[in-house]
């Protein structure tokens, strides 16, 4: 058992915020009030019950105060890199990573090696996420191979534990086929998640097309390759009536389209990476490859659109796409370097740093952005703090402040290395377990 005492519990799915004590046992949220004794734990109307009088290293204590707990966080996008690219990432440094920034639960991108394709890819996600102490889902395929040719077998991959699908990382140009997978998505109630960029319009990826690109001398990937695909998709997510989440959203136009999409009454969602709401293409300049990302890192106008679209509900979800690359692979030059960014144990401290301190969010719609509304597009009971649910839950101090730099990911691609943030995570738990733990202060 855990006691949690004088912690601030904020729970996003009813926006409150209140100071008290939490009782973890089993697993589930056992209790919460406003204080709890530990000689009545288990008892009920201020009785002992059968848990008192127990042995004091039987209950560990938590002193919470100047604390904030709040549900698990939820990532619907890392990349896990395993199997078949392990060098950069693997399944067990990937959840560590989570671990460390607050995650109870991630969902795995399907551009590993094979794919994930196939059933027995998907259960290999799943039996190694076991091991690793939180929850690790995977999300299939959209097409075989990641070729955007033909669908894979959806109901067999569901069947095998998939969350969801995505071809991340590579867009799908036939809108015939996209049809078709929302088609089914929606028959299977599960939701599809796509990258939205047009290879037609972009010369080098990773890049902004504008200032900085052409201090650069190097054209870029300009918002239309982004924003003609996010318009096709939102209106055959509009007539299919599928769930379609919307990638790593970077364009101001792509919110507003977004925005007129949800009010027609397409269940279309969106995401944003810590990264594109803190960065702008200057970044690329000062951090070179490790700011260089697909869809780009784009200007302040589109910048400030992302934290409109997330202050009014346009964008739902706060997601990271960690994408851990080699040291050796982000050396090579701009237009050579894969793109993308680590960012699990960043993002929460991103969040509070960027948005709560700034005013532009609560701690409360922080959370919903990191927790419900991510359960809530995977349809899983998670993300609110309710006696009897699970003990899914994340520890930290708003206001301690931190710098990047020791990394539990193998990867360090990460333009936030040395960055003064604020929101430190003190604790991970995942089934009444804890999981992390900070002992960076530690005597």
């Amino acid at each position: 058992m855990i006691l949690i005492k004088g912690c601030k519990a904020v729970d996003p799915k009813t926006g409150t915020e209140k100071i008290g004590d939490v009782l973890i046992k089993d697993g589930k949220i056992a209790k919460m009030r406003d204080r709890i004794e530990v000689s009545l734990i288990g008892g009920e109307n201020g009785k002992p019950g059968e848990d008192a009088g127990r042995k004091p290293e039987d209950l560990q204590v938590i002193h919470g105060a100047g604390l904030t707990l709040a549900p698990g966080l939820i990532d619907v996008h890392v990349h896990f890199r395993d199997p078949g690219l392990t060098y950069k990432e693997d399944i067990q440094t990937g959840a560590a990573a989570a671990k460390k920034g607050g995650y109870t639960m991630v969902i795995t991108m399907a551009n590993t090696k094979p794919a994930a394709d196939s059933p027995e890819t998907v259960k290999y996600i799943l039996e190694e996420g076991k091991k690793t102490g939180i929850h690790v889902l995977p999300a299939a395929a959209v097409t075989v191979g990641l070729k955007g040719q033909e669908l894979t077998d959806m109901k067999a991959l569901a069947e095998a534990g998939a969350v969801g699908f995505t071809d991340d990382g590579i867009p799908l140009m036939n809108g015939q086929l996209v049809m078709e997978a929302m088609e089914q998505a929606a028959g299977l109630d599960m939701p599809l998640s796509f990258h939205e960029e047009d290879p037609a319009f972009i010369r080098n990826n990773g890049i902004n097309h504008g200032a900085v690109s052409e201090k650069l001398g190097i054209y870029g990937s300009p918002a239309v390759a982004e924003d003609s695909l996010v318009a096709r998709d939102c209106m055959i997510a509009l007539h299919t009536g599928a769930a379609v989440n919307i990638q790593h959203i970077s364009s101001a136009k792509s919110v507003a389209i977004v925005r007129a999409a949800k009010k027609m009454g397409a269940d279309v969602w969106a995401e944003v990476t810590p990264h594109h709401f803190t960065l702008t293409e200057d970044a690329v300049l000062e951090y070179g490859t490790l700011a260089k990302m697909n869809p780009p890192l784009r200007t302040e106008a589109d910048r400030r659109a992302l934290i409109e679209g997330l202050k009014d509900g346009t964008i739902d979800i706060i997601a990271t796409d960690h994408a851990p690359h080699s040291a050796e692979e982000k050396a090579k030059p701009l237009t050579e370097a894969p793109s993308g960014i680590t960012g699990l144990e960043t993002a929460l401290a991103l969040g509070i740093t960027e948005l709560v301190r700034t005013g532009e969010l609560t701690i409360a719609q922080l959370m919903e952005k990191m927790s419900f509304n991510p359960a809530c597009l995977y349809h899983l009971e998670k993300g609110w703090l309710t006696e009897g649910e699970d003990a899914d839950l994340v520890l930290f101090d708003e206001n301690e402040e931190w710098t990047p730099g020791d990394y539990a990911s193998k990867a360090a691609n990460t333009p936030f290395t040395g960055w003064k943030l604020y929101g430190k995570v003190k604790y991970t738990i995942c089934g009444g377990e804890i999981v992390y733990e900070d002992k960076s202060n530690a005597d």
